[in-house]
């Protein structure tokens, strides 16, 4: 049985980027049908080309898709990825949440499988408050929330974040722990759970 996975993301310098790269990875090591989505950019092109990492990750990324209401409606699973701004996801993820209203009013999200990551510049930077301001949304949708609490030694490794894989990242850019593991983990522990729920409702 294949799981249709949806990896939402933003990045502006490339962290979130790479940890959807890691979650594809991990998800197609079960089999999963993934697609690698990133949300619209919502800063002016003046503020993007004023950061020489910014304006880079962004010329490179510009063959990913945008994700649209119908890849929600096709996946089975979907991972969120978001760079923590003040404790909370970016806004660019947050006005992309906010156009799901029809979905919802539908019941298309009801039974999502769904997790999320984040990544900020200190480890007390609102990580955590990030991924479950994230969750607040998924709850209204029913959607059923896969978080990796501590199901694996990959969480330890990557700072033991419960709610789902959060990593630093230093003034050069670079990631300071090493959560590759605990991405690759967290996404198939999603698939998994998502593969229970289809086969317990027969699809």
């Amino acid at each position: 049985m294949s799981i249709k996975l949806a990896v939402i993301y933003y990045s502006s310098t490339g962290t979130n980027y790479q940890l959807a790269q890691w979650a594809k990875e991990g998800a197609e090591e079960l089999g999963a049908e993934v697609r690698v989505l990133k949300v619209p950019e919502l800063a002016p092109q003046a503020a993007i080309d004023s950061n020489p990492a910014w304006k880079a990750h962004h010329d490179a990324t510009q063959n990913i898709p945008e994700v649209s209401l119908a890849d929600l409606e096709w996946a089975d699973a979907i991972i969120f990825s978001v760079p923590t701004r003040f404790g909370n996801m970016a806004a660019q993820m947050r006005q992309f949440l906010d156009t799901t209203g029809g979905l919802w009013f539908r019941g298309k999200l009801v039974n999502k499988v769904v997790s999320a990551m984040t990544s900020a510049q200190n480890p007390h930077g609102g990580q955590e408050a990030t991924i479950l301001s994230l969750y607040t949304t998924m709850y209204h949708w029913g959607a059923i929330v896969v978080a990796p609490g501590y199901t694996d030694q990959s969480v330890y490794v990557g700072g033991g974040n419960p709610y789902g894989t959060s990593v630093t990242v230093d003034q050069e850019g670079k990631m300071v722990e090493d959560v590759e593991g605990a991405v690759k983990h967290q996404a198939r522990r999603t698939i998994t759970v998502a593969k229970w729920l289809k086969q317990g409702r027969g699809e």
